[in-house]
């Protein structure tokens, strides 16, 4: 039976705490991090197999694949080796628990993290650690941010991130943007989003021209209008 999962910082019993982000003023602030493989178009949907996610009726997945490269698994696996806990919704959990406790060889960490869920279905699953946030994920999620652990990382989750963007809490957007267009699928902003500035704090573009790029959120205390993208009303 597996050891049990504190509710309030997400790990198992024994389980070592996560490194800790602290700010100028001492508190403890846990980021978000949003990582995608994303179109030229926006989408998102079922980048690594054509099975992975064919909900409305999408035709594509896997689409990643052919532009695959030594630069671009140079980047997956930093990230990958990151001191992180993943932050995910219901379908994307459901598809990695089905993969990842079988190929622990390739991506040790990701059965290690603490996985906490935006789920009003489940409550309770074999793939620990896990804890489920059901009712306002957008609340609940603000108070895991102010806690000591490792930053959050969001795979996939496309409608998990429409919840994170309307409510102001993506603090990073990693992203792997491929040479090509879609015309349907989930969508990365498909719902649109709030104004916010981020700026690049690293980017590539591979031999295959995947942009990989790491956008960080500009403070919310800087106006737009200081930055030049707004006039002042």
């Amino acid at each position: 039976m597996a050891a049990p999962t504190c509710l309030k910082c997400g790990k198992q019993a024994g389980q070592p705490p996560g490194p800790k982000n602290v700010t100028g003023e001492g508190e403890i602030m846990r980021k978000v991090n949003v990582l995608e493989f994303v179109s030229l178009d926006g989408v998102i949907q079922a980048p690594g197999g054509p099975e992975e996610d064919t909900s409305g009726g999408f035709a594509y997945g896997g689409w990643i694949i052919p532009h695959s490269d030594a630069d671009s698994s140079t980047a997956i696996r930093k990230e990958m080796n990151m001191p992180f806990d993943l932050l995910l919704g219901r379908k994307t959990f459901d598809i990695w628990a089905k993969f990842w406790p079988q190929h622990n060889d390739i991506w040790p960490a990701v059965n290690t993290a603490t996985k906490y869920v935006a789920s009003n279905t489940i409550t309770s699953h074999e793939w620990q650690p896990s804890v489920f946030l059901s009712g306002d994920i957008a609340e609940k999620l603000s108070k895991i941010k102010q806690q000591e652990g490792p930053d959050l990382h969001v795979y996939g989750s496309a409608n998990l991130v429409q919840t994170l963007l309307k409510h102001d809490l993506v603090d990073a957007f990693w992203l792997k943007i491929f040479p090509i267009t879609l015309g349907s699928g989930k969508r990365l902003f498909a719902d649109g989003t709030i104004p916010a500035a981020f700026k690049v704090t690293e980017s590539t573009v591979t031999s295959n021209s995947v942009i990989i790029v790491n956008y960080q959120r500009v403070p919310k205390q800087t106006g737009f209008w200081e930055l030049g993208l707004m006039p002042k009303s």
